[in-house]
């Protein structure tokens, strides 16, 4: 039996923004990035009211359809509770379309106080991670920033299908059920991150739809060794994260829809340093050990890139 949550209970989660791929670890790596999204929720007697400020108030719906009202609501359904009013307060600071993992930050902030308010009607109904990381990548479709911004620090995300052995009354079998995976990794403490984020935005879908269906042997084999070797990279070895980082699956098939990202890789990885397309673009990220060169600081605004250093981050966190 669904439970109503009672009037006045206040809660708020600070989410941090992701970087997915980070090269040539597709849908599976991913790294919690030190800029956040708030979300403060109280709830009321009756009805739903939502402020958003800063990044994407002028062109996001204020009203049921929000994505971050979604997850709240799915947070408390899984929980068994419901309100009948909501007071919800979002500050975006992570930049939108533009490869930050800004929509599952809100996903995983809006379950996330969607859960701690069930939690606060009955302790028993903590959520653990592993089911925030399952309620998020439902959402999301997909782990791998989903992840980053429950656990922190850097993920290696995965999916399995649990098929069901028995038909249905009908006789017909159950769809599969997707079963959402993550490990969090201690990233080794040298490892620094910084972000070049340009003001055009990217589509996901578009440049995923530029990917093709079939790759070729080679070129899978590629990013098998070096998603194997990042993960020694970023853990143990930093020195080793320029060959690690390097990708034949997806960056250049994206490259014609991401010039001046594509460029920025070429230049940063001509350099040495370990350079990738941020999830699915325009942002680059960038993982060094020491200063991030002044001159190519000066360069990146010069070309309208914004340059940040936002450190690795730990998962959301719930007050």
């Amino acid at each position: 039996m669904t439970r109503t949550l009672p009037a006045g209970l206040s809660v708020l989660a600070r989410v941090p923004a992701s970087s997915a791929n980070l090269g040539p670890g597709f849908d599976s790596l991913g790294m919690a990035l030190g800029i956040y999204d708030e979300i403060e929720v109280r709830t009321t007697d009756s009805g739903l009211t939502i402020r958003v400020e800063g990044e994407g108030a002028d062109d996001v719906p204020w009203g049921p359809s929000h994505l971050v009202v979604r997850a709240i609501e799915r947070g408390l359904e899984s929980a068994g509770v419901w309100a009948d009013g909501l007071d919800v307060v979002c500050r975006n600071v992570i930049p939108h379309s533009r490869g930050l993992g800004s929509s599952a930050s809100a996903v995983v902030g809006g379950l996330a106080v969607g859960c701690a308010l069930a939690a606060e009607l009955d302790p028993t109904l903590v959520t653990g991670t592993d089911q925030l990381v399952q309620l998020a990548s439902e959402f999301e479709g997909h782990p791998d920033n989903a992840a980053a911004s429950v656990l922190g620090g850097v993920v290696v995300s995965w999916t399995e299908t649990d098929r069901p052995a028995d038909a249905g009354a009908d006789g017909t079998a159950a769809a599969p059920t997707r079963i959402y995976r993550a490990v969090r990794l201690e990233p080794h403490p040298d490892l620094r991150a910084v972000v070049l984020i340009p003001e055009e935005r990217s589509s996901t879908a578009h440049t995923r739809g530029l990917l093709p269906e079939v790759v070729p042997h080679g070129d899978a084999a590629f990013n098998l060794s070096r998603a194997a070797l990042a993960v020694v990279a970023l853990t143990q070895r930093p020195d080793l994260l320029l060959p690690a980082t390097a990708d034949r699956l997806h960056q250049g098939q994206r490259a014609p829809a991401l010039p001046l990202t594509t460029a920025w890789i070429h230049r940063l990885r001509a350099a040495g340093i370990a350079a990738t397309v941020s999830g699915a673009g325009p942002t680059v990220l960038a993982l060094v050990t020491s200063e991030f060169p002044p001159e190519l600081r000066e360069l990146a605004a010069q070309e309208g890139l914004r340059v940040v250093e936002p450190g690795l981050a730990e998962g959301v966190q719930v007050d």
